[in-house]
């Protein structure tokens, strides 16, 4: 990857405008000496398209995911993501093709928390659905603990983001109430040398990871 600094050289040496460093996700000449300004979306492109649903964007995350080395999920149960035979990643998991290991974290909601309880209710579902379900992916993920690096992890505090990072590549959507994380209208995001979006969302995926349990 090339440095930030070598972007800023550039940039400087060929004095370019604004909307070009915006585009190489460099702060405008302006921006940097002054107190910043707001800009067009267009001109900082860290969220590259915008879904309708998960299922809009279901072929583009399996494309990414393929060509990783990295997987982060964050969910609450992942049974339509990882959990079942016909879950959105699950073929992308294992690598018996002679390729190296995917390495793959699941984040997870506790099935014994009082977030679950509430996020059930949130849904119109009973907990002890909602935990079955959350144990089901794991016992799942158990088993392809031969084919790629996995760890499964429990948090416990009430979901709002629901993400997917393959890389440098991340499909955000969110969770609210009598709302399911599928039917979110999904971003993606490209990291970018100053897009916070990108490295806020992969921050928070590490400080979740920090705080829970690892069952897998």
């Amino acid at each position: 990857m090339v440095r930030i600094d070598v972007y800023e050289r550039i940039a400087d040496g060929l004095h370019m405008p604004d909307d070009a460093r915006h585009l190489l996700g460099l702060a405008g000449g302006r921006e940097r000496r002054g107190g910043g300004a707001a800009f067009d979306l267009a001109a900082f492109p860290e969220v590259v398209r915008v879904y309708a649903a998960q299922a809009s964007a279901a072929e583009e995350i399996r494309q990414q995911t393929r060509g990783s080395a990295e997987l982060d999920v964050l969910a609450v149960r992942g049974l339509g993501l990882v959990g079942l035979n016909d879950s959105l990643l699950r073929t992308c998991l294992p690598r018996a093709d002679g390729k190296s290991g995917l390495r793959v974290r699941v984040a997870l909601l506790d099935p014994d928390s009082e977030a679950l309880a509430k996020r059930a209710a949130e849904i119109g579902e009973s907990p002890e659905s909602l935990a079955a379900g959350v144990r089901l992916t794991e016992a799942r993920l158990r088993d392809l603990s031969d084919t790629c690096d996995i760890s499964v992890w429990r948090y416990r505090m009430l979901p709002t983001w629901r993400l997917i990072r393959a890389d440098d590549t991340l499909f955000v959507g969110a969770f609210d109430s009598g709302w399911e994380g599928h039917e979110s209208a999904t971003y993606k995001v490209m990291a970018t040398p100053h897009g916070p979006l990108y490295r806020g969302f992969r921050r928070m995926f590490e400080a979740v990871v920090d705080g829970a349990r690892r069952t897998v």
